[in-house]
């Protein structure tokens, strides 16, 4: 079965890790175990649940024309994540909106993210922030929705 979504995945990955805005912030491809102490990250093909079903992307394809090509929609989730060792929520708040910001920014400079025949952009995004013993935490979760063709 052929999809857009790896390449799109991968697409923001490089986009991310390339970009001199996001220095000092974790790159992620999907959920990592680490015992990392980066307070800052930006995951791609992430949910945001650590303990949820892991959920990378959606998509659906069907056939156009003459039945020789599909047209794909997708979307990818992007998890802005920061953690704080403090309880100042506002702060990791607006940490995990500038870094989200970031996506958004490539998207509006390159609709197609670099590659062929796809167009992609923002959706909804969802916020949800939190307090424990280790400090203050805010997720903000993009859907990277698009079409392409395959």
């Amino acid at each position: 079965m052929h999809s857009r979504v790896p390449e799109v995945i991968s697409a923001l990955v490089g986009l991310g890790k390339t970009d001199p805005d996001l220095d000092g912030v974790r790159i992620a491809d999907g959920a990592e175990v680490t015992d990392s102490a980066v307070p800052d990250w930006l995951v791609v093909g992430y949910d945001g649940d650590p303990s949820g079903d892991f959920e990378a992307a959606q998509s659906v394809a069907e056939y156009v024309g003459l039945g020789t090509r599909r047209e794909e929609q997708f979307t990818v989730t992007v998890a802005a994540i920061v953690s704080r060792g403090d309880t100042d929520i506002a702060a990791a708040r607006a940490r995990a909106y500038e870094i989200g910001s970031r996506v958004v920014a490539w998207i509006e400079a390159s609709p197609s993210l670099g590659l062929p025949e796809l167009e992609a952009g923002v959706g909804a995004t969802r916020l949800s922030q939190g307090q424990d013993p280790q400090g203050a935490q805010a997720v903000l979760l993009l859907t990277v929705t698009g079409r392409g063709w395959i």
